[in-house]
């Protein structure tokens, strides 16, 4: 028995040593290393469930993304934007020049050019309404002072109405251009906003969370909703709340909040936004009254 039990402490200290050289810390749903090599390829992480007496170790695959954190303003007008190009290297033509806020998903290793410069490879995994938009590859160069790698464990989805046994509620209101997050009776969050517009309105009623997603590709015309062209990739920490496609997410494009300015989703700046991604769960209730 004692042998067993040392046994045991020795793999336990192991496990730890590991964990502690390799920097990667729990926050939450997400881990994150504070300088995180661009190259690092395989990165799970464990929730321990118990059936019976026995614990059951389930992994869940964490994926790749990176932030723009020092890019261009929404209009173009203010800082330096961070260059997407159709290869990687220099030589190759800027196809999108990324604003802040931008989390786009890229590939787990990156490409060393003939330059010695590393390259990020973005990809996508969700449906794209206008794909011929997306000619060849994307490609964003690593730089730590301007674009911030991490990793997330992507989409989550659970059924729509589906309420978490949690308090945490979201409450929008349309006539104040305001949403309030709370947590039984205390405020974590209270920040203006932008929903949507005369003509594509952010429905009314009482609705839960029931997709998130840390980037998206979102693109206009939508037949039956908006015949208005747009076409914003990585759109930031979003949280789905109809199955009609209305989201709370970042908005890096517009600085016209605490007034209407959506195609009916709810546009929060993209600092806000992830504060509450990372705070709500599936199934938080979303109450959207005038």
């Amino acid at each position: 028995m004692k042998k067993i039990l040392t046994n045991k402490l020795v793999i336990a200290a192991i496990a730890v040593a590991i964990i502690a050289a390799s920097g990667i810390f729990v926050i939450g749903k997400r881990y994150e290393r504070n300088s995180l090599p661009a190259t690092v390829i395989v990165a799970q992480q464990e929730q321990v469930s118990t059936i019976g007496q026995a614990p059951v170790v389930v992994q869940t695959p964490l994926f790749h993304y990176i932030e723009i954190i020092d890019g261009c303003g929404p209009y173009y007008d203010t800082g330096t934007c961070v260059n997407m190009r159709s290869g990687p290297g220099l030589q190759y033509p800027v196809v999108n020049r990324l604003r802040s806020g931008i989390v786009l998903k890229v590939e787990a290793t990156t490409t060393v050019s003939s330059d010695g410069l590393e390259w990020y490879r973005i990809i996508f995994d969700g449906e794209i309404r206008y794909p011929e938009r997306v000619a060849g590859d994307w490609y964003v160069a690593v730089n730590p002072e301007a674009v911030r790698p991490f990793l997330d464990a992507g989409d989550s989805e659970s059924a729509p109405g589906v309420v978490a046994s949690t308090t945490k509620r979201i409450v929008i209101h349309l006539s104040q251009e305001m949403l309030y997050a709370y947590d039984g009776d205390t405020l974590f969050m209270q920040e203006p906003i932008s929903t949507g517009l005369e003509l594509t309105p952010t429905p009314i009623g009482r609705f839960t969370v029931y997709k998130k997603t840390p980037s998206r590709y979102m693109q206009g015309p939508i037949p039956g909703v908006s015949d208005q062209y747009y076409d914003l990739p990585g759109v930031p920490w979003n949280l789905y709340f109809t199955v009609g496609g209305a989201v709370i997410h970042g908005a890096y494009w517009h600085n016209h909040f605490g007034q209407p300015w959506s195609h009916g989703c709810v546009n929060l700046p993209p600092g806000q936004a992830q504060k509450l991604y990372e705070w709500a769960v599936l199934g938080t209730p979303v109450t959207v009254e005038e």
